[in-house]
Parts: C-alpha cells; sequence; structure tokens
C-alpha cells in the first residue's frame, strides 16, 4: 500500500473508517502550485544573489559609493507600501493579480538600473523592483496560508528556502564572471527574460486554489484608506531617514525629524500592538522577524565591498564567499521543519539568532592582513544557518497565529517589519560608513593599501549589527505564550 493511498482504521463501534492521509507539498493537490510558486522565489533569490555581486562595480562605476547603502535600501524602502497595499489587494481579492503586478515591476526595476546612466537613476530602479518585491512576497504568503494545511507550511517554507541554494552557488559566480567579461548592465537587463517562465508556471496553479476573497460569500471588504496613508507615511518616512543619514550635515535633522515623526504613529499602525516593547507571541514573532533580517542584511550588504576594496578580491570571488550560506541556509530551515523539532522551536529560534550574531561579529576579522578571507565564507555558513531556521519559524509562527481573513494583514505586519528594519539598520551602518571615509573606498581597488584602506568604516557597520542580532536571541525566548494580537 502506497504512504498516500488512504488507510483503514478498525474500531470498536463498527466497520473500519478511512483516514485521510497528510499529503504533501508535491502531491497531486499541490504539486502545480508548489512548483510554481516556488519557481517564483527560485527567480527573486538568483535575481538577489547575481546584483548584490554585480552592486559594487556598478557603483563605483557610476560614481556612487558614498551612497552605496541607497543600492540596498530604496529596495525595502518602496517595498514596505508595496507589503501594504498587497496585503489589503490579497485579502480583498485573492492573491493572483498582486503576484502578477509585482513581478512586472520587478522585471521593469531591473531593467530602469541596468540601463542608468547615473547613481541617482539606478537607485529609482532599485525602488521600482522593490514596491514589485514588497507585493510579490506577502502575495506568496497568502496563497500558502490558503492553499496549504497546516501541517505542511514547514515543509512549503524549507522548499522557499532551499530555492536559494543553487542562486547562491551559481549566482555569485555567474554575476561576478558577466561582471567582469560583459560589465554589470548585463546582470541586470538580463534577468527580466527569466521572469516568463516563473509566472506560466505559478499563476494558473493560484488561481485554481488560492484566487478569490478568503470568505466567497461574505461582502467585500473597502480599502483600508488610513492603513494606506500609514503605509506610505513608512516608506516615506524610511526614506527619509536614509537620506538624513547619507548626508551628514546639520541640515539634515530637518529631513530625520520629519522621517521619525512619520514613522512613529505609522509603526504603532501597521503592527500589532505591543510590537515594540515585545509582548509575547504575535508581536515577538514581528519584531523578530525585524530584528534578525535587518541586522543580517544590513552587514551582508557590506561584505563583497569589504573584500573587493579591503582585501582586492575579484566580484566574482567576493560574491563566492557568500555562496555557501545558500546551502546553510536551506538545511537551518529544512531541520526546522522537521516534526521533531516542534516542542523545541523557540529554543531552536534561539540558537539561530546566536549564530547569527557570532557569524556578524566575526566578518570584520577579515579587516586583519593575517586573517585569511576564507574566515568569511565559514562565519557567514554558521549565519545562514541560524537565519534559516529563524526566518523560516517566524514565517511558520505568524500563520499559525493568523485566522484566514487575517493572513494578508499579518504577512504584511511580517514582511514591514523584516523591510523597515532592513532600511533603518542600513541607513544606520551607512552613516556610520560614510563618516568614517567609507565614501573613499571606491578608490581602493588597485590602490595600495595604506593610502585608500578604510578598515574602521566597515567595523562600525558590523559590530552594532552582532549587538541587535544578539537582542534578536531574547527576543525568541517570548514567541510562544501570548494571545494578544492586532
Amino acid at each position: 500500500m502506497s504512504a498516500l493511498e488512504p488507510r483503514e482504521t478498525e474500531t470498536p463501534a463498527g466497520p473500519p473508517v478511512p483516514v485521510a492521509p497528510r499529503g504533501s507539498v508535491l502531491d497531486s493537490g499541490h504539486r502545480a502550485l508548489s512548483v510554481g510558486i516556488v519557481s517564483v522565489v527560485l527567480l527573486i533569490a538568483f535575481e538577489a544573489t547575481a546584483v548584490g555581486t554585480a552592486m559594487p562595480v556598478a557603483a563605483r562605476e557610476l560614481d556612487g559609493i558614498s551612497v552605496y547603502a541607497f543600492a540596498f535600501s530604496a529596495y525595502f524602502t518602496t517595498s514596505l507600501f508595496g507589503m501594504v497595499v498587497a496585503g489589503q489587494w490579497s485579502d480583498r481579492n485573492g492573491p493572483l493579480l498582486p503576484v502578477t503586478a509585482g513581478m512586472s515591476a520587478f522585471a521593469a526595476g531591473l531593467l530602469l538600473s541596468g540601463t542608468a546612466g547615473a547613481m541617482g537613476v539606478f537607485v529609482l530602479g532599485r525602488a521600482v523592483q522593490g514596491l514589485g518585491g514588497g507585493l510579490v512576497i506577502v502575495a506568496l504568503y497568502v496563497v500558502v496560508s490558503r492553499a496549504y494545511e497546516e501541517h505542511l507550511r514547514p515543509a512549503i517554507m524549507a522548499a522557499f528556502a532551499a530555492s536559494w541554494v543553487v542562486p547562491s552557488v551559481v549566482g555569485p559566480l555567474a554575476a561576478g564572471t558577466i561582471t567582469e567579461h560583459l560589465g554589470w548592465r548585463w546582470v541586470f537587463v538580463g534577468i527580466p527574460a527569466l521572469v516568463v517562465l516563473p509566472l506560466a508556471l505559478a499563476l494558473p496553479a493560484i488561481r485554481r486554489t488560492a484566487s478569490g476573497p478568503a470568505d466567497p460569500s461574505a461582502p467585500v471588504a473597502p480599502w483600508d484608506r488610513r492603513r494606506i496613508l500609514l503605509a506610505l507615511a513608512i516608506s516615506a518616512g524610511a526614506g527619509l531617514l536614509q537620506y538624513a543619514g547619507q548626508e551628514l550635515r546639520w541640515l539634515s535633522l530637518l529631513p530625520a525629524a520629519v522621517g521619525a515623526a512619520l514613522l512613529v504613529p505609522a509603526v504603532r499602525g501597521l503592527l500589532p500592538r505591543g510590537t515594540v516593547r515585545a509582548a509575547r507571541g504575535l508581536p515577538s514573532v514581528v519584531l523578530l522577524r525585524g530584528v534578525a533580517a535587518g541586522s543580517f542584511i544590513a552587514a551582508e550588504s557590506f561584505v563583497p565591498l569589504m573584500l573587493v576594496t579591503q582585501r582586492g578580491l575579484s566580484p566574482t570571488l567576493a560574491g563566492l564567499s557568500l555562496a555557501v550560506g545558500g546551502l546553510t541556509w536551506a538545511l537551518g530551515s529544512w531541520i526546522q521543519s522537521r516534526p521533531w523539532t516542534e516542542p523545541y522551536r523557540e529554543r531552536l529560534v534561539v540558537l539561530g539568532m546566536l549564530l547569527v550574531a557570532a557569524a556578524i561579529a566575526a566578518a570584520p576579522s577579515v579587516l586583519l592582513p593575517g586573517v585569511p578571507v576564507w574566515v568569511v565564507a565559514v562565519a557567514w555558513a554558521f549565519g545562514c544557518l541560524g537565519m534559516g531556521v529563524v526566518i523560516a519559524s517566524t514565517s511558520v509562527l505568524l500563520l499559525k497565529l493568523s485566522p484566514p481573513e487575517e493572513a494578508g494583514a499579518n504577512s504584511a505586519a511580517l514582511q514591514i517589519s523584516d523591510g523597515l528594519s532592513n532600511v533603518l539598520l542600513l541607513a544606520a551602518g551607512g552613516a556610520a560608513f560614510a563618516a568614517l571615509g567609507g565614501g573613499a573606498v571606491g578608490h581602493a581597488v588597485g590602490a595600495a593599501a595604506s593610502e585608500a584602506s578604510h578598515p574602521g568604516a566597515f567595523a562600525v557597520v558590523f559590530l552594532p549589527m552582532a549587538g541587535v542580532a544578539a537582542v534578536g536571541a531574547w527576543v525568541a525566548t517570548r514567541l510562544r505564550g501570548g494571545a494578544e494580537g492586532r
């Protein structure tokens, strides 16, 4: 008898009673959808690893090293607005249209950055791309909440993580080779051609299994204009803080104050009550996602630049230093998906955050000439192992704590925490980097280290981020036991 066939059990009261199979993410009812949405994540993963490898060269050619962090934070800033829109859109009409619109904007942003003649246009392209990414990621969470039973969700989240493995290995190598032989622009303009296949796989499956509102018999709720305005406020506030952090002038205090004034009410209105104070349950799940993702991404964004400018590595080798992390990230996500880990999920997440903090703290050791560069690869492998556990676990817990009709809004809150933390911590790291002479490191390539090295500019990025990750280990102790929600 196949493991997927119904089984019969004897009961004292009568004849055998069929027991429904548990199924899997690749059974006949889920296979097409699983392949489709994992293909979408695969493309996003390939873009992230490839673009990150090409970014130092693009920024140097466009004379934009001094605003290097903007190339990353612009993506996250606009994605915040896209996340809120996608949450409401998906709850009202289903996730099909947000996925379609999001992937289209994603491709358009890549083309805009790839054809940019100035750093400002390049950053604009990243902003358009971020809007699309925000729409897609929240809509995919809604797909998972509607189309997969609770016991299958850890497995599909593990599949999402596993889809980063091949891009993590192939992406840096391919992007580095293309950057060195054809130019960095081809990394950006080539990826949009890959959008067609994931959409062709995903959209029909989403239409069949997860389209329309969660409750078709209920009246369609109107758009929440207040949340849309708060989404605009949180995006504008994050952008102003990023700008103020890069300018480092007294006049920058004005946009910083305006940005903070916009952010505070927006955060209170868009995130679950109690998030800032780490209330137990859903609020701490949302907070941990931001702490983990923000500290790790802010640090990782500077790893290729550090290796290229301070240790003289090629873009290919600098990107490959992070490649093994894709394997360990998938391993961490797979570990959390095993049924035996469920009773220990909180302790596993605490361990994951400690690994993340240790990895970030170890990375800048390569600023010392006597430390081999492979130390970064080893440290990042352990950090990605921890991130695989943490990111997948927060996703699983979020959906577990969310009723179907609130899956879009709560998924948006999780992703807002993720994206906002990325923006704020990148802004802080970018400001510290610029303050200690980081804008001059673009001239380090081919120059004598004694004349061009600015190790302190990198140290003030990595070490504070390690401290933020350590705080995340405490937040991870508060994921269960609370009923406080939105």
